[in-house]
């Protein structure tokens, strides 16, 4: 085997890339995030991840409530710019040209150009020492209806992006049936 150390880090790749959104003494901020994940499929819950310091931490413990909105690959630019530039010096709505609208929650901002959006109350935060994790509950799903094939969530479509050790991915192609390919390595027993 051959391996090298490099000590405790989350090499866990890729990451989503997400635009976290939260309201800020009134005013709508987002944040890019790339720690983040699914929790619980019920109720259904994510996690994000963010630095004590981030503005729109604060926004979310004003609120109780945040925004998850997963960019296209169009939107990598201004994504950037949300985890560069901080709310307390920016306008990151105006400086982007975010479409910013509000679904079932209102002080969950959501940003029109991003093919999923969706909108969380807080569950729990957790200071884990260099983060919060904030676990949300999700209370509505956005997606737009050109990112959908019969109904569902076409990944090509949404055209999402990931990060990997400091650069941005292109989500590729399909390689296999989730569920199914498994069953390659020995067959699924007979049910009884």
């Amino acid at each position: 085997m051959n391996k090298k150390t490099l000590g405790p880090q989350p090499l866990i790749f890729p990451h989503p890339t997400v635009l976290v959104g939260a309201m800020v003494d009134g005013k709508p901020d987002f944040a890019a995030v790339a720690w983040t994940g699914v929790a619980a499929s019920n109720p259904a819950s994510v996690t994000i991840a963010l630095q004590p310091h981030r503005y729109s931490l604060k926004g979310i413990y004003q609120n109780r409530t945040f925004s998850v909105n997963v960019p296209s690959v169009d939107l990598v630019k201004e994504t950037d710019y949300c985890g560069m530039v901080s709310g307390a010096d920016a306008d990151k709505v105006k400086d982007c040209k975010f479409e910013v609208f509000y679904g079932n929650i209102k002080t969950a901002p959501l940003i029109e150009q991003c093919p999923i959006n969706i909108e969380l109350e807080v569950s729990h935060i957790l200071n884990l020492g260099s983060h919060h994790l904030v676990v949300g509950k999700i209370n509505e799903t956005y997606v737009s209806e050109d990112c959908l094939t019969e109904g569902k969530p076409d990944m090509a479509k949404i055209n999402a992006f990931a990060f990997g050790y400091f650069k941005y991915y292109k989500i590729g192609e399909p390689i296999a049936d989730a569920f199914k390919v498994g069953w390659e390595i020995k067959p699924k027993p007979a049910k009884k």
